[in-house]
């Protein structure tokens, strides 16, 4: 097994101080114009603080119509650019790697929030979603590659591009939402071509030298795991990307849809990843990771690193405490306010917490 604090290189050339990455984690914490919070920035370096040799963002919106959730934090606008200097200078001082993650809702944007009809690569009867012109889907691509390049001015070390979970990058993926007659949409190459012209502009203009990760989930929203394991390759094969970040929601589950009638041969959805070729590229996963014994388990599967979400909230130091103890077990849900207050959680983020069944004590 790997020293779980041992450095880490990506193909860039950036290197990370151990297997520890803190999952980009919706936190409602910052202002509604995207700029950033002082609860945010204590939450994030607090983190950073903790032992994480990679901070990530909650997902940063790269059009102020993408906006997802109230309190977002955005990276859409050159006024963001100050608050996030200082917050990248701060984690970045705890020798953690500063990553944001460019996001944009899509369909998934609230109308009440945004003030108008969202948008998605096709009508959307249930969202009151309209179409993407395809105008429209070349500035969604320009402006993701705007966003990656206002990371760089703002210190950022890289960017993970968010295409998992539901979001324009994953509507665009689905076959059963993106039912356009472009170039955009049809064959699985044509739903993943924002995504590769996103990395080529981002490549182009931020240097070989720029973190750069992608974010999928083979499950839900329509996603395929045979297509998804497909683009895993060709992003592999483009060298151009440093790590793919697959969600898993439970790394230890088995495929929702499991093809293969033979109970003996089944793969765990992990097992469907760790066994493609990822060359140089690293992968992480995340998904109920949450106590050393998980942490072990994952990366003894040939994960190179962990993402870790729900338990850093319960505990900023969570990389430390299972370095330290590989047996370590957090504390049980539901936790109490004042615990979340001690780890850095501001009453915003606590009262977000609140809507999870059975994580925040009464």
């Amino acid at each position: 097994m790997k020293k779980l604090n041992e450095k880490i290189i990506f193909p860039c050339g950036i290197s990370m101080k151990n297997l520890f990455m803190l999952a980009p984690l919706t936190n409602t914490q910052s202002f509604e114009d995207g700029c950033l919070s002082d609860d945010e920035f204590n939450w994030l370096v607090m983190r950073s603080k903790g032992d994480f040799g990679m901070t990530m963002s909650c997902a940063s919106h790269v059009q102020e119509i993408g906006k997802g959730f109230s309190g977002q934090l955005g990276i859409f606008n050159d006024n963001h650019i100050e608050g996030l200097r200082k917050l990248t200078k701060k984690i970045k001082s705890f020798n953690s790697l500063a990553v944001a993650q460019l996001h944009h809702a899509g369909m998934r944007s609230p109308e009440a929030i945004i003030g108008e009809r969202p948008v998605c690569p096709s009508y959307d009867k249930k969202t009151n979603s309209r179409a993407l012109t395809l105008e429209e889907v070349k500035e969604l691509r320009d402006d993701f590659i705007s966003a990656a390049v206002r990371a760089k001015k703002s210190g950022y070390d890289g960017v993970e591009i968010h295409g998992a979970h539901g979001y324009i990058l994953c509507q665009f993926l689905s076959s059963s939402i993106n039912k356009r007659k472009d170039e955009y949409g049809g064959s699985l190459e044509n739903r993943s071509r924002i995504i590769f012209e996103i990395i080529d502009g981002i490549r182009n203009e931020c240097g070989e030298s720029f973190l750069l990760g992608v974010r999928l989930s083979p499950e839900r929203f329509g996603m395929d795991l045979e297509e998804i394991k497909i683009l895993c390759k060709q992003l592999i094969d483009t060298k151009k990307v440093d790590f793919l970040d697959i969600s898993l929601w439970d790394s230890f589950k088995y495929p929702a849809v499991e093809k293969d009638i033979d109970n003996s041969n089944k793969k765990t959805l992990l097992e469907h990843f760790t066994e493609l070729d990822f060359k140089n590229v690293l992968l992480t996963v995340a998904g109920n990771i949450r106590t050393g014994q998980d942490v072990k388990k994952v990366i003894n599967s040939g994960v190179d690193f962990v993402a870790i979400g729900r338990a850093a909230i319960v505990n900023h130091n969570f990389p430390r405490l299972v370095i330290d103890n590989p047996e370590f077990e957090p504390i049980e849900l539901p936790v109490s306010k004042d615990h979340l207050r001690k780890e850095g959680v501001s009453e915003k983020f606590i009262e977000y917490l609140g809507v999870f069944e059975g994580f925040v004590k009464e």
